[in-house]
């Protein structure tokens, strides 16, 4: 479970909640609205279908899951894992990082360790290995247009409702029915409501969680990349270290080098 994101959705769901309490005094049944719900969720949900392809669409969970579940690894832990391995390497030899490749859940990083142990030339070692990092950015980006998908037009079908509740309201001025025109309001002031809380408290910043996870595994995998190249060229483990530590911020090498 990725805890700032449980946070995160629980602060931002029970300040609602307590808003909506103090507004209502308990009846919450003002803030709902059928026709808000339907303009909506299922005006949203149509953008969806109309603006992804279906294996887009059936990868949803997934989206979700990598929201809430986050498995990957930091920065530093990558280091310290290529570091020992540039040792191994040194110490005994490239092939002997073939029995460490069945141990290395990373799918990216034992593919290249074998295509190292096999001998394969360095640029098509990267070569081969940037194209993968390419295949994953754009499967991240499809995640990610998912919840601007919504964050864009989930508040335009909100203000659809809106003008279709304030031209009922207008529809009912001869009648001089106060009941029905409230009604009409209560469906455009809600339905322009429910589009600024999922553009803004749902799918903006679950889009910008997934957008944020793709740029620390993007540079993780990078981080692997280079240090699979200095293994293959025989470098001293040291300077592999050196190159990875580039990547994180300057007051976190000198930490890291004293570890290693």
């Amino acid at each position: 479970m990725d805890i700032a994101s449980l946070i995160g959705c629980l602060i931002g769901f029970g300040c609602l909640g307590f808003v909506f309490y103090e507004v209502s005094h308990g009846h919450f049944e003002m803030f709902y609205s059928g026709e808000g719900v339907l303009m909506v969720g299922g005006g949203s949900i149509s953008v969806v279908f109309m603006a992804l392809p279906m294996e887009k669409i059936k990868q949803i969970p997934g989206y979700l899951k990598r929201f809430l579940f986050h498995k990957g690894v930091s920065a530093i832990e990558v280091i310290k894992l290529m570091s020992s391995l540039s040792e191994k390497a040194r110490r005994d030899g490239v092939l002997s990082l073939e029995a460490e490749c069945a141990n290395i859940k990373d799918k990216f990083l034992s593919s290249g360790l074998r295509m190292v142990v096999d001998g394969a030339p360095p640029e098509a070692i990267e070569a081969t290995l940037r194209m993968e990092v390419m295949a994953m950015q754009e499967r991240h980006k499809s995640g990610k247009k998912l919840f601007d998908l919504i964050k864009l037009y989930g508040p335009g079908y909100g203000l659809v409702g809106t003008l279709v509740g304030q031209v009922g309201m207008f529809g009912q001025l001869a009648s001089a029915d106060i009941g029905k025109m409230g009604n009409a309001l209560a469906v455009a002031v809600v339905a322009t409501m429910y589009g600024a809380i999922v553009a803004n408290a749902i799918a903006g910043p679950m889009g910008d969680k997934l957008a944020l996870r793709s740029g620390e595994e993007i540079l993780n995998k990078e981080m692997m990349l280079q240090g699979i190249l200095s293994i293959q060229a025989g470098d001293n483990p040291r300077m592999t270290l050196e190159k990875m530590a580039a990547f994180i911020p300057v007051g976190g090498r000198e930490k890291l080098r004293q570890a290693a």
